[in-house]
């Protein structure tokens, strides 16, 4: 294992922002930690990251205690924060120069690994651009080559792609793939239902605790019934009638669609007052039906 965790925890005063996590990550997985906004993924991968030191439990990276052998790890591990924190008056090229240095790589080394980087990513015609001077999306992929300029064994993501627009989402996600096929171990935390079907592994987290692990195939097989699709001229309205509906397990609104979990034998077509079909279940599934029974 690449990752593994006991009992994790980490408080901020009276908040258990991590709460008991048991957390295991083999080597070359693509790893997506899931959940909303103050899950705990933030802390969890700052704690990977021996940023954060641990409240409570076990956690060893790389076969490394996160506290006792903390040096051991660092020089091991590429780690990405959510915030911008490359210097915004340094070019592409000088950026990437600077954070090998401080990482120790030599000078030949730095070149060739720069050159390689930046035109497997698609920067190498900005090199000369000042880092401050980037869109949203090139920004992060300057992170992300600074971050593997050392050749790390483990990546640690945290919502690398929020607020980036769509099609640098999948530019994003092109490069993890590629360091996926490549043998790299990913650990990404994500909000985003679409990335985690990309991911070999998942874990949702809530309020620092993981409800639900495993393969998405897996988690998805755990999902009760059918999904149906309607169509209604009125989304809300038929969101609130088909709630309570015969044969209706749970219903969320999925732009200006409702999606029905339908726990029936008999043909939703013909029982629901709507036009509607029956779709493969998907990550946005999971998410509503696991965020559903939280609140319940």
């Amino acid at each position: 294992m690449i990752v593994e965790t006991r009992a994790l925890a980490r408080t901020f005063g009276e908040v258990r922002a991590v709460d008991g996590v048991d957390l295991a990550i083999s080597e070359g997985a693509v790893f997506g930690l899931l959940g909303p906004d103050g899950a705990g993924k933030s802390t969890l991968i700052r704690m990977l990251a021996t940023v954060l030191r641990p409240s409570g439990g076990t956690a060893t990276v790389l076969g490394h205690d996160v506290v006792a052998d903390a040096d051991e790890i660092t020089g091991r591990i590429g780690y990405m924060s959510q915030r911008f924190s490359m210097y915004p008056d340094l070019t592409i090229a000088e950026n990437l120069d600077f954070f090998a240095t401080v990482r120790g790589v030599g000078k030949a080394l730095r070149r060739t690994r720069s050159a390689e980087l930046l035109e497997s990513m698609g920067l190498a015609e900005f090199r000369t651009r000042q880092a401050g001077r980037l869109s949203g999306g090139m920004k992060q992929k300057l992170m992300l080559a600074t971050t593997l300029m050392h050749a790390p064994d483990l990546l640690l993501l945290d919502e690398p792609t929020t607020g980036v627009d769509p099609v640098s989402r999948r530019e994003f996600w092109r490069i993890l793939a590629g360091l996926h096929r490549d043998g790299k171990t990913v650990l990404v935390a994500t909000p985003y239902m679409d990335e985690a079907e990309r991911c070999t592994h998942i874990a949702f987290l809530e309020a620092g605790r993981i409800k639900q692990a495993g393969t998405p195939d897996e988690v998805k097989a755990l999902v009760p019934g059918r999904l149906v699709e309607v169509t209604a001229p009125d989304p809300r309205a038929a969101l609130a009638e088909l709630r309570d509906a015969p044969g209706v397990l749970s219903a969320h609104l999925l732009g200006n669609l409702v999606r029905v979990l339908w726990d029936s034998p008999a043909d939703p077509g013909a029982a629901l007052p709507y036009p509607c079909r029956v779709v493969p279940i998907d990550m946005e599934t999971v998410f509503a039906l696991l965020a559903e029974r939280s609140a319940a």
